[in-house]
């Protein structure tokens, strides 16, 4: 019961940053020391949990799958997603420097924290984090592009996207609004139920998910310390899109204005935005110290499950 808890929370963790656009709830995962397990209990649905769920052999589905751990994972998301999305929402609305000033210190301490877990740090680690850190960088410099409704686009939307969301330091919503589908079906088609929309993009959703986490699990089995090297890459480069002084686009890609705290002055939907150097002033000074206070919840986090592992 006590691991079914820690875990709900840990769900709960994910849920949270899946809100958090440019967040990766793969990040929060590699964090709360889950990524592997999860990546494993995803890829176990294959043909063998196929076959033994036909022959009604339910307890080795189960055992096979890791499904316990993937449902209380997956309560905790939902909880968090609905319990914590007004909240977000309100804070992002009216609050946003201060918000992303958190969870860039938040990410920013993970950095440290995921690294450390490298056995033997080569010249080939050090290659693989560089590259993960230049390939996240790429991507949020990557302009969005434009709408795109035809069934096999929409599949590899599903794909790239869910991969994305898995894996640290790429947020998925993110990658749906560089490849101009953002609006198209994370707005437009679930508001209207449009099955023609989200029927593929579940099809690519499906694939991805157990195709990239079968990637995954080889990688992290036979290249442990280059695949956690790339990913720790990946978290540093996203700082970049957590930076907390930054202009907000429509979807007309259209300057949005705001005031100082970033709070946007008129009803618009931002959808990209571009950093800039943050002014010297009171602001600046509390987004810092909520920066430091996000890094400290990692630390007291990280202290508070290594007394528990010793425990």
């Amino acid at each position: 019961m006590k691991e079914h808890i820690a875990n709900f929370f840990k769900g709960f963790a994910i849920g949270a940053a899946n809100v958090i656009p440019g967040v990766s709830g793969g990040t929060i995962a590699l964090i709360t020391g889950i990524f592997e397990r999860l990546i494993n209990a995803i890829k176990s649905f294959d043909l063998k949990a196929l076959q033994l769920l036909l022959k009604g052999k339910i307890k080795e589905f189960i055992e096979y799958t890791d499904l316990v751990f993937l449902i209380v994972i997956a309560v905790g998301m939902v909880v968090s997603i609905f319990s914590l999305a007004r909240l977000l929402d309100y804070l992002f609305t009216y609050y946003p420097v201060f918000i992303w000033s958190y969870f860039f210190g938040l990410i920013g301490a993970s950095v440290y924290y995921v690294g450390k877990t490298i056995d033997k740090i080569t010249v080939g680690v050090i290659v693989w984090f560089l590259i993960g850190t230049a390939i996240a960088v790429i991507v949020t410099l990557i302009h969005p592009g434009h709408p795109n409704d035809n069934w096999l686009y929409l599949i590899l939307c599903g794909i790239i996207s869910i991969s994305s969301m898995i894996l640290p330091g790429l947020s998925g919503s993110y990658v749906l609004i560089l490849m101009g589908n953002y609006k198209l079906i994370v707005i437009d088609a679930i508001n209207n139920l449009d099955m023609r929309i989200l029927i593929p993009f579940a099809v690519g959703v499906v694939v991805g998910l157990i195709g990239f986490a079968h990637i995954l699990s080889v990688l992290y089995k036979k290249y442990k310390d280059q695949t956690i090297a790339a990913l720790t890459g990946f978290i540093l480069g996203s700082l970049s899109i957590l930076w907390p002084w930054k202009h907000s686009y429509d979807l007309n890609h259209q300057l949005i204005p705001t005031d100082r705290f970033g709070h946007l002055l008129q009803n618009a939907h931002a959808v990209y935005f571009k950093n800039y150097l943050p002014h010297l002033d009171k602001t600046f000074i509390w987004a810092i110290i909520v920066a430091i206070a996000g890094a400290l919840t990692l630390i007291l986090l990280e202290s508070w499950a290594n007394k528990n592992t010793e425990i």
